[in-house]
């Protein structure tokens, strides 16, 4: 009467009908249990099929593209497709799309959130840069290209987190780093592969191959740890309008100004701001590159970067796991029920790494872990293996108190892995204790400090 009846209710109201005139009927009971069977093996149908795409949906990434116009699919057709054989489900729309919604009922739509529209005034629908901004402080991650002709309100969006694009029309000029087809200009820049960040993981093996940029300079905070700088400009560099007498001096020089930056934010949450639309472009990707020192190459290095930092800031490159903790004293495989002051501990992290869509053990030279109280009384470096397995060997401090195994890895390109484990001694109540003999008379009688422990 009020609207439709799921199948699985209609089939369950029937039954509870059915059942008082059934208790007269022991003949046809039967037939109630094959119904009950037959709703049930539908149940479960229904159930296993929504499973299945819940999986299917949660593999994708879901990637919104923004445009100025639509006529971008086929400019940057190669790294939109690129995107998609690595398995994004690809939304492109016109930035100012009365219909843009990064969320649905408190959840978000996408992943992932690519901004070429650097002439947008303004963003369409519920889309804002406040939105955005909380887009990024929920995990998402956003890559965002700007031009010399920008509009204010990709400005203000870059700005923040944490970078700040040159004056309107402000162009990147070189007069020794051009391309041989610049238009007199130079604006047309063959950027030093020497000036890409040192981390393979963000842009990939490095070479020798110059990068093709047309756009406007980046400035950050050198103080800003959260900003790194993928790739700088060349030193004989300056950013200004490329129509105008110069009579200041430039906002942005040198290698002090960037034409690629990135801010990996405390949550893992990554951005990736350029000043060229045009470095992910199809004609920037198959260029050839000849320099005015005589220098020629096939293809330009824009294909590599754009690949290599596209997985970065996407996640599917440089993200770390940890799977599994353990400690004991030596010797043992278990942990006791406390620990004494100096007893001879073994700790164990396994750490996982994603490469190419799959977890593989993660192996380095330089991870540590402390043994903290308020300050850390211990801090070793820790020997993996080949299976992802980090260990170390210690002796407990001969100072009594409540004591966490902790690890910190931070590292350029790697999503930060922080693991604390407060050990609760096996005690009931969650209470930790840690004995600590007299040292004055040496007899069996310990010390003990129990401190309540609440998660």
């Amino acid at each position: 009467m009020y609207g439709t009846i799921d199948h699985t209710g209609a089939a369950a109201l029937t039954l509870c009908r059915y059942k008082a005139w059934l208790v007269h009927k022991p003949e046809l009971m039967c037939d109630l249990v094959s119904l009950r069977t037959a709703t049930a093996t539908g149940v479960m149908l229904r159930l296993c099929l929504l499973a299945v795409c819940v999986a299917a949906a949660a593999a994708a990434a879901n990637t919104l593209v923004l445009v100025d116009t639509l006529a971008t699919r086929e400019t940057h057709s190669i790294f939109l497709k690129s995107l998609q054989e690595r398995g994004h489900e690809l939304t492109v729309k016109v930035a100012d799309d009365p219909s843009l919604q990064l969320s649905r009922y408190g959840e978000y739509v996408y992943q992932n959130l690519v901004i070429f529209a650097p002439g947008v005034e303004e963003f369409g629908g519920a889309l804002s840069v406040e939105t955005i901004v909380e887009f990024i402080d929920g995990g998402g991650n956003v890559l965002v290209a700007g031009s010399r002709e920008a509009a204010d309100l990709i400005r203000e969006l870059v700005t923040e987190v944490g970078v700040e694009m040159d004056e309107e029309g402000a162009a990147v000029i070189d007069h020794l780093h051009y391309d041989a087809n610049d238009d007199g200009q130079h604006t047309l820049i063959a950027a030093p592969s020497s000036g890409l960040i040192d981390s393979e993981v963000m842009v990939g093996a490095r070479d020798a191959v110059p990068l093709l940029y047309r756009g406007t300079g980046l400035i950050t905070d050198a103080d800003n740890p959260l900003v790194l700088p993928v790739l700088r400009a060349p030193s004989t560099a300056y950013c200004y309008s490329p129509t105008q007498a110069i009579t200041d001096y430039p906002h942005a020089t040198g290698q002090n100004m960037l034409l690629v930056a990135a801010l990996q934010a405390r949550n893992n949450a990554r951005v990736v701001v350029s000043g060229s639309l045009e470095f992910f472009s199809d004609a920037f990707i198959m260029a050839s590159v000849q320099t005015p020192q005589g220098a020629s190459y096939e293809r330009s290095g824009n294909g590599r970067v754009v690949e290599a930092l596209s997985r970065w800031v996407f996640m599917e490159e440089g993200v770390l796991r940890v799977i599994s903790i353990h400690h004991h004293l030596q010797g043992e495989t278990v942990p006791p029920a406390a620990y004494t002051i100096k007893d001879d501990v073994e700790y164990k992290i396994r750490v996982e790494r994603l490469v190419e869509g799959k977890w593989t053990p993660f192996v380095a030279n330089d991870m540590q872990m402390e043994f903290v109280r308020i300050d850390p009384f211990v801090r070793v470096t820790m020997t993996p293996n080949t299976n992802g397995v980090f260990t170390v060997k210690f002796k407990v401090p001969d100072v009594y108190g409540v004591y966490q195994f902790k690890v910190e890895y931070n590292r350029v390109g790697f999503t930060r892995l922080f693991s604390s484990t407060q050990y609760t001694g096996g005690n009931e109540g969650g209470h930790l204790s840690i004995f600590r003999p007299f040292l004055s008379t040496g007899v069996s009688k310990q010390l003990v400090s129990h401190c309540s422990l609440r998660q």
